[in-house]
């Protein structure tokens, strides 16, 4: 198993991001290299929906459970202190300066939804704070044009 994770690990190197192997798994150390948004329920679908009609898809991590949950891959986090702000007053969950992202493997309930190499990038973290922007300015409109 140490073997594996090994390989695992080097595969994950390979993309230039900060891993450790762990007694359980692979973890992403993010820095100024690669963060994480963490985004759950209704948001996250609304924001992956944003995401791929603009064609601004990267790697997500879907945690599976009873809610639905999404961690994207991001970078320039360091330099979007506002837009970090911003996503974390609406729920977001922002992993950075050497925070810990599980990444997949059997012994975890996380997987790939889009998995690196599928990805054409991993796009800029202004770009997930935009998409959670629209999804919530398109749910604020939608219920102002409901009729009773």
């Amino acid at each position: 198993m140490i073997v594996a994770l090994s390989v695992a690990a080097e595969d994950y190197r390979r993309y230039g991001w900060s891993v450790e192997a762990t007694g359980d798994g692979v973890d992403l150390i993010t820095g100024e290299q690669i963060a994480a948004v963490e985004l759950t329920g209704a948001v996250a679908a609304g924001v992956r929906r944003y995401l791929r009609a603009n064609n601004l898809s990267g790697p997500v991590l879907e945690v599976r459970g009873p809610q639905r949950r999404e961690i994207h891959l991001v970078v320039g986090a360091a330099k979007a202190v506002q837009a970090v702000e911003r996503l974390r007053a609406a729920g977001a969950i922002v992993y950075t300066d050497g925070a810990r992202v599980p990444l997949p493997h059997e012994s975890r309930g996380i997987a790939w939804n889009i998995w690196p190499h599928e990805a054409r990038w991993v796009p800029p973290l202004v770009a997930i704070a935009a998409a959670v922007r629209a999804v919530g300015a398109r749910n604020r409109s939608h219920l102002r044009t409901v009729a009773c």
